[in-house]
């Protein structure tokens, strides 16, 4: 094997070690995620996301639709505060890129970041 093949491996392994390291809980089992914000009716429904689907989105998230992330790395989320939605935070962020975190759950399939919060 030549050295830029093996240089180029390297460098591809310390990308995903650090892209997971990043996703992995603190101490408090909170995450921290990059992603698009989701309305998540038209998402599951018919794969609708991005700036062509922004207008769509913020009036579903204010109607009260369900609100997701679309991680970096392809996983999606349902977001929730603190025991409430949180529609209205994150209803001028439709289809933008955003930082959140929170605590990561799964059931049944389906991943959930609770007590979400926006991260400045």
């Amino acid at each position: 094997m030549n050295k830029s093949i093996m240089y180029l491996a390297a460098a591809c392994a310390l990308a995903v070690w650090s892209r997971a390291a990043d996703n992995k809980p603190d101490a408090n089992g909170q995450v921290t995620l990059k992603g698009e914000v989701l309305d998540m009716a038209c998402y599951l429904d018919h794969g609708a996301h991005g700036a062509k689907h922004a207008a769509c989105a913020e009036k579903c998230i204010r109607s009260g639709l369900p609100v997701g992330l679309k991680a970096e790395d392809g996983q999606v989320y349902l977001l929730i505060g603190e025991h409430k939605p949180l529609n209205d935070v994150l209803a001028d962020y439709a289809a933008k890129t955003v930082t959140v975190r929170g605590k990561v759950a799964t059931r049944d399939g389906i991943n959930l970041l609770e007590n979400a919060e926006i991260v400045p």
